[in-house]
């Protein structure tokens, strides 16, 4: 295959990676990854009709050359900076364009627009270094999960990296070869099958990774209450469960502390569903400032919620769940003009040997939250303590009736 044909090839390759890029970002905008991506594509795509374009004119001119090269750089640089913004940092495109335009500069210079050889040598390593920060990125994620939907992105530019640096160490030790911008050199055809390669893969582990994302995101939003950001009954499930069996395995204390806002009902009455709402947001927000970053945090119902604590004493629980009170009792709700006093109740239960299932706690710490609404509520109760178990039956049978 003559290398206009494989050149021709690529632009088309690289074509399908812009196209594909941006039609995912339609369906999966909040990725905004895919337009880097997509800009990738785009370079490369132009990269290659500049290339056909010298192949089919014969063109000498200096200029054609370093603007290839340089939206060549720039077709890797946009993928890092995809890679960049995936992951939550700056894409940097200011650096990165910066970059590209120094490539072209340097075509300036007699000794480069006279040798392919030294061309090589120039963008060699910044590619090499583009492709070895991708790859970098991706490996230091902590999360063990994604390593596998990240790594057939490492593997392709380490393996490019390589290759494209073997290449350019083969043709220093065989400086006496002719290159020419479109020649058809075998090294310079097996380069140009290896962007098709690149480009191939490239778009299918850039798709892959949002498809990840975009499972992630779905898997939240479905094991996360959408007013309060707290986890909902599904996670609590699932969660609570892992968590009693792990501590059955290593004798860890399990906690379990509820609670719900005080005469709730007359805040939505009086205010309307709407403050209500945001009372539910304020105490949340608040609670969250009283526990710890690890705890289970999650809605149970309208105003009822709990908090999953392993580990630690039940005194150290119960000044969590009284730090909890406390600090919604002494802020009160701001909003709309009003000043709306708020307090909780908190029942806390701890696991006990004899316990079966998670459920037991749970069932344990709602009977000690519904002592503390039938003593004066904006109070914690604690099952065992000041909540007895024959005591809890009765009152919960003489609600029933």
């Amino acid at each position: 295959m003559d290398s206009f044909t494989l050149v021709v090839a690529s632009a088309l390759v690289a074509s399908v990676m812009a196209v594909s890029m941006l039609l995912l970002y339609q369906s999966c905008s909040s990725q905004h990854c895919l337009l880097d991506w997509s800009l990738g594509g785009f370079c490369f795509m132009t990269s290659s009709v500049i290339g056909a374009f010298a192949a089919t004119h014969q063109t000498q001119h200096a200029l054609v050359p370093g603007v290839g090269n340089m939206l060549y750089v720039a077709g890797h640089a946009a993928i890092l900076a995809g890679v960049r913004r995936h992951l939550g940092l700056r894409p940097r495109h200011d650096l990165q364009a910066l970059l590209a335009l120094a490539v072209l500069a340097a075509h300036a210079l007699p000794s480069i627009q006279g040798s392919v050889h030294y061309r090589l040598f120039l963008f060699t390593p910044v590619v090499v270094g583009i492709n070895l920060s991708v790859a970098w990125l991706l490996w230091r994620q902590p999360d063990d999960r994604a390593r596998p939907v990240y790594l057939p992105l490492m593997v392709l530019e380490l393996v490019f990296m390589a290759q494209m640096s073997l290449r350019t160490l083969y043709m220093a030790a065989t400086e006496h070869r002719t290159l020419t911008f479109m020649g058809s050199e075998y090294l310079q055809t097996s380069g140009t099958l290896f962007v098709m390669l690149f480009l191939s893969v490239a778009t299918m582990s850039c798709a892959l990774i949002v498809t990840y994302q975009q499972e992630l995101a779905l898997r939240r939003a479905s094991l996360t209450d959408a007013l309060t950001g707290w986890l909902n009954r599904r996670a609590l499930h699932d969660i609570a469960r892992r968590e009693f069996r792990r501590t059955r395995r290593t004798s860890t204390p399990l906690f379990f502390i509820t609670f719900d806002l005080d005469h709730f009902k007359a805040v939505n009455d009086r205010y309307g569903h709407g403050i209500g709402d945001t009372a539910l947001c304020h105490v949340t927000a608040l609670s969250a400032q009283a526990l710890r970053g690890y705890d289970g945090l999650f809605r149970t119902g309208g105003e009822e919620f709990a908090v999953l604590v392993s580990g630690g004493s039940l005194a150290d629980v119960c000044g969590i769940a009284q730090r909890l009170r406390e600090l919604v009792a002494g802020t009160p709700l701001l909003t709309h003009g009003f000043e709306i006093p708020m307090t909780v109740s908190v029942g806390l239960a701890e696991a006990r040997d004899g316990d079966a299932q998670w459920e037991d706690v749970l069932r344990r710490a709602d009977e000690a939250l519904y002592h503390a609404k039938q003593h004066g509520r904006n109070r914690v109760s604690v099952h065992g303590v000041d909540v007895a178990d024959t005591e809890a039956a009765a009152a919960l049978q003489a609600a029933a009736a």
